[in-house]
């Protein structure tokens, strides 16, 4: 690949569709709902029936502003829908209803960072469409099966600009996009139902060059890592083609994760090839400029706004302050924890670590979300408030928060029940240091010549015999006294 980038400049845009977050269809009342049995969300008009007239869902082009206002976008006062006409089994009506002339926005831009460059990508459009079914082919032989559930179901499409040159860009800007997607709260951006598909265009322009070389697609990408790997093989594949005199052919091609390669899979279409024309059954969209103000002032605060206020006022670091911002659930838990066990810079930093540390572990190891976890954040508070009041030790907290974890109780009853508070008591600890100290003669004797380290042997003896319920600050302070 470094051989490569010194001769050619990757010349990279991004076609996203993105499912939007609504209970029912584009243009009908069927649900959206994932993972149901085949064909039992259909009506007349997913069927693409005679007769049936598609109704436009509002609440679709309120989640479209939305995902406009948050990449900076210009909302167009008229939008047009048009037919793009092609058979595929999956399209039953022969046509998939889209914007074309007329989109929902244009002119927009998204900031990327990669190696510490802060770069932005431009946004060309973003229209909505409706999506077409699916074609069924595993563990049926010799024919296929169409499941039209998803016919209709909601997408906005989101077309950059040629602006990204590398693949580590390209899986940067996809993630930026969707970030911003579930931040608006405009789609969930679940790749793994779906929900977030990638069409990729690529070419490369020799070092120097001015004209862009000729583009090859990459068709239905569904995760950060098959794009940026998709597109360093066609860097690859391109640069071959072109060092033997080659000329690189316009055409679609699909991804084979299995092989770690793309395939030739039809000739590129051109607009023209779709006879786009206006959807007579459907009017002009007509967006005031009081519907774009009543959606922004119910958006929310997007992420990079939330990681520099976390920054300022919690005094976090930054990386903190990235990784609590990577989802809005995680902010939101960070936030709520930290107004109850206390808002200033050492208690931040701390509630920080042990979200960082303990609970995503924990949600790592399980495969598990933020919003999936049995303890609320005021438990978490809690248990930190235990420590620093000298309830409980740390040691004694990580089991704790174990506990809690995994059956949702409270951390008070949990120490409670299993007798986990710290013992703090001068006397009760005086005792069990001089036993302990007893039962070490020759630890002892080493002590006394010098060897200090032997401290920690007893400090750990102390811990053992209370089973870690011993304050380590007074075990410490006492056994100090004691040897000495």
């Amino acid at each position: 690949m470094k051989s490569v980038l010194e001769k050619y400049i990757p010349v990279i845009g991004l076609e996203v569709h993105l499912q939007v977050l609504t209970q029912s269809k584009l243009f009908c009342g069927c649900a959206t709902l994932f993972g149901q049995a085949p064909n039992s969300h259909v009506c007349p008009i997913c069927l693409g029936l005679p007769g049936s007239l598609p109704v436009l869902n509002g609440l679709v082009v309120e989640q479209g502003i939305k995902m406009a206002l948050a990449t900076h976008c210009q909302i167009a006062p008229l939008g047009r829908f048009a037919r793009k006409n092609y058979f595929y089994p999956d399209l039953p009506k022969g046509y998939q209803i889209s914007m074309y002339e007329l989109p929902l926005a244009e002119r927009g831009f998204v900031e990327i960072e990669v190696n510490g460059i802060v770069k932005k990508i431009g946004l060309t459009r973003i229209h909505m469409e409706e999506d077409a079914g699916k074609n069924m082919h595993e563990g049926i032989a010799g024919k296929s099966h169409v499941d039209l559930n998803r016919a209709g179901v909601p997408l906005l499409e989101m077309v950059s600009e040629p602006d990204i040159r590398s693949p580590e860009e390209a899986a940067a800007y996809l993630k930026k996009l969707r970030e911003i997607a579930v931040y608006t709260g405009a789609s969930d951006a679940d790749m793994e139902k779906g929900n977030l598909r990638c069409d990729a265009n690529i070419s490369l322009m020799p070092i120097g060059g001015t004209v862009f070389g000729t583009r090859a697609e990459i068709k239905n990408m569904n995760s950060f890592r098959f794009v940026q790997k998709a597109l360093e093989y066609e860097i690859e594949r391109q640069a071959d083609i072109l060092d033997d005199g080659g000329k690189v052919v316009l055409e679609t091609r699909l991804w084979d994760t299995k092989r770690g390669a793309t395939f030739s899979m039809r000739s590129k279409e051109a607009a023209h090839d779709y006879r786009y024309f206006p959807e007579p059954d459907l009017v002009p969209l007509q967006i005031s400029v009081a519907w774009i103000d009543a959606v922004r002032k119910k958006m929310p605060e997007l992420a990079d706004s939330k990681r520099e206020r976390f920054i300022r006022d919690y005094q976090i670091p930054e990386y903190d302050a990235i990784v609590l911002t990577a989802s809005q659930a995680l902010a939101d838990f960070f936030e709520k924890a930290i107004s109850v066990y206390g808002q200033n810079k050492e208690k931040a930093k701390v509630m920080s670590n042990w979200i960082m540390g303990a609970l995503l572990q924990e949600l790592k190891n399980d495969h598990k979300e933020i919003e999936e976890i049995l303890f609320k954040p005021e438990d978490l508070a809690t248990l930190l408030t235990m420590i620093d009041d000298g309830t409980i030790s740390g040691k004694i907290a990580k089991s704790v928060f174990e506990d809690m974890y995994k059956t949702g109780a409270s951390p008070k009853i949990i120490v409670q029940e299993k007798g986990l508070v710290q013992v703090s008591d001068e006397g009760a600890l005086e005792k069990i240091i001089d036993e302990v100290v007893l039962a070490n003669p020759k630890e002892l004797a080493g002590f006394k010549e010098g060897k200090t380290k032997l401290m920690g042997f007893f400090v750990g003896e102390i811990m053992k015999k209370t089973q870690g319920k011993a304050n380590p600050a007074k075990v410490n302070e006492l056994l100090k006294k004691k040897l000495n």
